[in-house]
């Protein structure tokens, strides 16, 4: 047992009432309750993709991969509201009137709404293929950013290779990204992700002739885009691989009519270099210009 002298306790209680630093808190902070009611917050608009005819007042039947992000992953139900697109430019917007996740998923599309999501500008992105999930990020950033089409492409120096059955694996992949991009992005064009090829290949699939970056160029992105057909504006956009294209690939891009372009002083990575100018260009001559 632990004995405490009663005089030295009363003596210290007195003491310190008896402080003049020390101050008595008297004024209390008020605080109001409101009886207002909370504002509404806007729901989110949930977005599905399905690869089916959407017509108005038909049910659809949605796959897999979409009924498990509605029932598991979004936990909706019957009667909750839904939007689906198939990429034709418009959204079907309706109900689920069947949710189950053992058997099926059913929506009934109530209504068709035209969507002007796309870019007036028509942008290419000749990407080469990048490590690991760096590449999972250029594709789903580009798709963000408006881009029209996305050709992956092996250079002299791309680190990763692929046989045809992982680049075929892998193309899905990078499809799916796309589309859980246009999902989220509220787009109702598709953009197509082609299967990896060589540069040489990813070239001659492409009609315009564009642009790729040099960090010694001299032309900037201002005089490209005073370059581009105001009536139908389209650009490619070839990106290398870390350490940038070889000697002998950009003699190829310049015989082809490829002009060499710098974004400013710094060396930006290939991951980042893609989303970089596409949303350069979005903000000269896309639908950045406000």
């Amino acid at each position: 047992a632990i004995a405490f002298d009663s005089e030295f306790l009363n003596t210290h209680s007195t003491l310190k009432n008896k402080d003049p630093t020390r101050k008595k808190l008297t004024n209390y902070p008020t605080i109001t309750l409101s009886n207002q009611p909370r504002p509404k917050t806007t729901m989110r608009k949930i977005r599905i993709y399905t690869p089916q005819p959407l017509e108005k007042d038909t049910e659809i039947p949605l796959d897999a991969r979409a009924k498990k992000h509605l029932i598991q992953v979004l936990r909706k139900r019957t009667g909750d509201a839904v939007t689906l697109f198939n990429g034709n430019g418009q959204d079907a917007h309706g109900v689920i009137v069947k949710a189950d996740a053992r058997a099926e998923c059913v929506v009934r599309v109530d209504a068709l709404e035209a969507v002007s999501t796309e870019s007036p500008l028509a942008i290419t992105l000749v990407q080469a293929i990048a490590k690991g999930d760096r590449m999972d990020w250029v594709v789903q950033k580009s798709v963000e950013l408006g881009v029209a089409e996305i050709r992956p492409v092996w250079t002299e120096r791309t680190e990763v290779r692929l046989d045809d059955q992982r680049a075929e694996k892998r193309q899905q992949r990078w499809q799916d990204i796309a589309i859980h991009a246009c999902e989220q992005s509220g787009r109702a064009v598709v953009p197509t992700v082609h299967s990896p090829a060589f540069l040489t290949q990813g070239l001659a699939s492409v009609e315009t002739p564009g642009i790729f970056l040099h960090p010694e160029a001299k032309q900037c992105l201002h005089g490209v885009a005073e370059t581009l057909d105001e009536a139908s504006p389209r650009m490619v956009v070839a990106i290398g691989p870390e350490g940038g294209f070889a000697a002998d690939e950009i003699d190829e891009l310049e015989a082809k009519g490829y002009r060499a372009i710098r974004i400013g002083p710094r060396v930006l990575r290939t991951e980042t270099a893609g989303p970089a100018v596409l949303a350069a260009l979005q903000a000269l001559s896309g639908d950045w210009r406000g």
